[in-house]
């Protein structure tokens, strides 16, 4: 088992569902899609700090293996504490090379929470 491996935790993807409330608008819910395993680090950078000073959520590193392509505002959860990120980045735009023996891939996150809470 390597490193990656041991930081790695459960996530749950989350799909949204868009219905119609009946009066001509609309409502999401959510639902849990597909399961991955993540490493997820909180960005200590001072760039970071300064933002959170001024109001923006808590920014985060996620990595995963390259198998798994998270894509710009994809949301998850983690499940061992029920914390929910949004995929801030694009995986297309940062993985290790296909003749790298290190399978992994990184994408930014924010803190956030589901708009129907």
């Amino acid at each position: 088992m390597s490193l990656l491996d041991e930081a790695m935790t459960e996530c749950v993807l989350l799909n949204k569902v868009t219905q119609a409330d009946g009066y001509g608008g609309y409502y999401a819910t959510w639902s849990d899609g597909v399961s991955f395993n993540a490493a997820i680090v909180l960005n200590t950078s001072m760039q970071a700090k300064i933002g959170q000073q001024m109001g923006v959520t808590g920014l985060y590193t996620i990595t995963t293996r390259k198998q798994l392509n998270l894509q710009y505002h994809d949301v998850f959860r983690r499940v061992k504490d029920g914390k929910i990120f949004r995929v801030t980045s694009d995986g297309d735009d940062n993985k290790t090379p296909e003749s790298a023996t290190l399978n992994m891939r990184q994408v930014s996150a924010e803190e956030w929470s589901l708009p129907n809470e």
